[in-house]
């Protein structure tokens, strides 16, 4: 079953299995679908996810990502699901440039969007201390790619990620790719991500889920392949991949924004047999590039 307010998400991605329309500030429509449905475990991957907006309206991110999510834990535990998969973020350790970041790492976000998270990440300690709760929590990294059949794709409204930005620049549904921030401490002056395939992501659920049915305890693992590629390095790949040039432009820093968050853990691999395959840069372009010809949702 799949619960959602459609805010941000879209129906038509709903593929696989039941739809409820509903908000997670909303206990009587979760009570109502934990009575339907009565699953086993949940996993949690609903939030706002723009890091400059979260600068600039911090209420909404708190309310919406914490209070939202306390709210569907409550219900959980009322309902006696006490299995719970997480996605929370890199965001979450903030600004660390030229340090490995695992599981270990400080985590000191700079943002409502990151800070929103690690507060969900203490309330499932919390809860599995006081009602059993046990848990899985993945700390994405950049998340990319497309199904590679076409079927489902990344569609934001508005856009914010940088691949998708970028592909509507090539096909003229922009004028360009707006580069904000030129003078980072990195070898070509752009921001540095590690960047993780959607299809490797849906792998990590499906073993984080398997992990709690096997009875193990609750754990924390990063989702990223250890690789990290500026803006500049994105762009250059996609000009091989899709054989087009990027029309780009440059602006100023945007509040929020670190230098780089590259993962440094192995853990979801050792522990959990993860292997992001599909996560090449390339492969990640390439995929999106055939989402973004075959059509979007409802514009």
């Amino acid at each position: 079953m799949t619960f959602d307010n459609l805010v941000t998400g879209w129906k038509d991605s709903v593929k696989f299995g039941p739809f409820f329309q509903g908000d997670l500030l909303d206990r009587a429509a979760l009570d109502e679908a934990f009575a339907t449905y009565q699953p086993a475990a949940v996993m949690h991957f609903a939030a706002l996810s723009q890091v400059g907006e979260s600068i600039h309206d911090p209420g909404r991110y708190w309310r919406n990502n914490f209070q939202g999510s306390l709210t569907l834990l409550e219900a959980a535990v009322a309902a006696g699901c006490d299995q719970f998969v997480f996605s929370s973020t890199c965001a979450t350790y903030g600004e660390q440039d030229n340090v490995v970041l695992d599981e270990t790492s400080a985590q000191q976000p700079i943002n409502a969007y990151g800070a929103s998270k690690l507060a969900t990440e203490h309330a499932l300690r919390n809860f599995e201390t006081a009602h059993g709760l046990r848990h899985v929590i993945f700390r994405y990294f950049n998340v990319a790619g497309a199904d590679p059949d076409g079927d489902i794709g990344e569609f934001h409204q508005p856009e914010t990620h940088l691949i998708p930005l970028m592909l509507d620049a090539i096909s003229g549904k922009r004028d360009a790719l707006t580069i904000y921030g030129t003078d980072y401490e990195t070898p070509d002056g752009t921001c540095i991500r590690d960047y993780v395939h959607v299809c490797d992501l849906v792998d990590a659920h499906v073993a984080g889920l398997q992990w709690l049915l096997d009875g193990k305890p609750s754990e924390v693992f990063n989702l990223g392949t250890g690789s990290g590629f500026s803006v500049r390095e994105v762009i250059n790949h996609s000009r091989r991949v899709t054989n087009a040039e990027v029309p780009v432009t440059t602006g100023t820093r945007r509040a929020g924004d670190c230098t780089k968050l590259v993962s440094g853990s192995t853990r979801a691999n050792s522990e959990l047999g993860w292997r992001p395959d599909r996560s090449t840069l390339d492969t990640m372009i390439a995929d999106a590039w055939q989402w973004h010809k075959t059509g979007h949702y409802t514009e």
